[in-house]
């Protein structure tokens, strides 16, 4: 069985069938790797004797009657800023590359509870934030689309992976965008759930305030199984949320009729970096939402302009607190942009932090207030496609391509779906926005794109 393609529900399914050993998948998956990774550098460390002692261990336990569940066998990956007991846990850093954590992630533990996979750990930009860069210990990873383009940041490896078909998700984070720009710029879909849906315990931190754990997937349902195995409150978490988590299966495909969809074309559409292809994209993705039956209509957010410099004053700040004692004394060990981008917050005051905070309020408030009118929101990822290496700019600058922050700033879920090519050869993504907690109406909505858009049937370069 050529298991390249399969999704995770089809790899269940053939596990149960026998048509299929999880010991199989894991090979497969190590072997696409091998012949792949050399120039694309998704993994940082490669766990190949825990995969396939995992595998073995899945197999037998389905043999026997145990059945731990959707990911029972499925092959995983994880971002090298996930713990993970007995094995190095980077952060695509020279700080830390001796750091061998004794205990998992709550992450980690949950897909090792239900029986997963776990490959290996991907490559990040260091300590998620600065790059991509040359001066750190592991290469940047590599765009499977045009291997001279970027993924995005700061999942970078986790969109490769997946991208290249090395593996049907990863794991990735996001405090301003870090999950959903690489999932746009790499043909995928990527969710940043609600704040405080997914446990972040054990993941090391960028903001405190900003930070959220989601997957990377080929596809929404891929995305759906996953959240619905990570999705619940830690109380060792005080950042997580002790709300219920619902079916998030049991609407997906019930399209888009009868729906109200909010655009805040503000957001984008006298954007200097904004593309002719992009914008095509989008204005086509609005009218098939509007053929199945779909209400779009355009609303008014306050500007782009405010949740950005919020969301870079709150994370630059925190950023500085947490780095700051190895910003004094061990700078030079720091990638030469993570160290210009960290030392950015030792200027933020308590002032600005406290008016970032004030701001934050102001704008979840507006969210909130469309929300209640509109069933989710679209808008765009990214304001183009994947920039080449020879090109990139800084993520943090105010005239940045990605369109993502303003929902690490709120809190809502987000989701980056995949829409088609453009005239470059490399993938265009919108944006889906839902209501705090509301995953379910997000990933509704991302499935119906996903299926009007027909990018189901564009193949994958891997």
């Amino acid at each position: 069985m050529d298991t390249r393609d399969l999704s995770i529900a089809e790899m269940g399914r053939a596990l149960r069938a026998g048509a299929v050993t999880s010991v199989q998948l894991t090979q497969d998956a190590l072997g696409r790797i091998a012949a792949q990774d050399g120039a694309l550098h998704a993994f940082v460390l490669l766990t190949e004797d825990l995969a396939l002692s995992q595998a073995a261990a899945a197999d037998a336990a389905l043999k026997g009657g145990t059945d731990r569940g959707a990911f029972h066998g499925i092959p995983y990956a994880l971002k090298d800023i996930y713990d993970t007991a007995g094995i190095r846990t980077t952060c695509h850093s020279k700080l830390r590359l001796d750091t061998i954590p004794a205990e998992n992630s709550v992450v980690a533990a949950r897909f090792e509870a239900g029986g997963a996979v776990l490959l290996g750990k991907l490559a990040t930009h260091e300590f998620a934030l600065g790059g991509p860069s040359f001066d750190l210990p592991f290469p940047p990873a590599r765009n499977p689309w045009n291997p001279a383009h970027i993924t995005g940041g700061s999942s970078s490896g986790s969109a490769t992976a997946i991208a290249s078909r090395m593996v049907r998700m990863a794991m990735g984070s996001d405090t301003g965008g870090s999950i959903r720009g690489p999932a746009a710029w790499c043909g995928l879909v990527g969710i940043k759930p609600t704040y405080g849906r997914v446990s972040r315990r054990g993941v090391f931190p960028l903001s405190w305030a900003l930070d959220h754990c989601g997957p990377l997937s080929r596809t929404v349902e891929d995305s759906v199984l996953t959240l619905q195995l990570l999705a619940g409150h830690d109380p060792l978490d005080a950042a997580s949320a002790d709300v219920p988590v619902p079916d998030y299966a049991a609407d997906l495909q019930k399209g888009v009729a009868g729906l109200r969809i909010g655009v805040p074309r503000d957001f984008f559409a006298s954007a200097s970096a904004l593309t002719h292809d992009v914008l095509a994209g989008f204005d086509q993705t609005v009218a098939q939402l509007r053929a199945a039956g779909a209400v779009v209509e355009t609303i008014t957010l306050p500007d782009y302009a405010l949740f950005a410099a919020a969301g870079r004053v709150i994370m630059m700040a925190e950023a500085f607190a947490i780095h700051e004692a190895n910003m004094r004394d061990r700078i030079l060990d720091y990638g030469e942009i993570t160290a210009n981008r960290f030392i950015l917050g030792a200027t933020v005051t308590s002032a600005d932090y406290l008016a970032a905070l004030r701001v934050r309020r102001e704008v979840t408030d507006a969210v909130n207030a469309a929300l209640r009118s509109y069933d989710a929101l679209l808008c765009l990822s990214a304001l183009n496609t994947a920039p080449s290496f020879a090109t990139v700019t800084d993520a943090l600058s105010s005239a940045a391509p990605m369109q993502t922050i303003p929902f690490n700033v709120t809190g809502h879920p987000a989701m980056s779906v995949p829409i088609g090519l453009g005239s470059d050869g490399l993938p265009l993504g919108v944006q889906v926005v839902g209501r705090a907690f509301d995953e379910a109406m997000v990933f509704r909505v991302g499935r119906a794109i996903e299926v009007l858009s027909g990018w189901e049937s564009v193949a994958l370069p891997g």
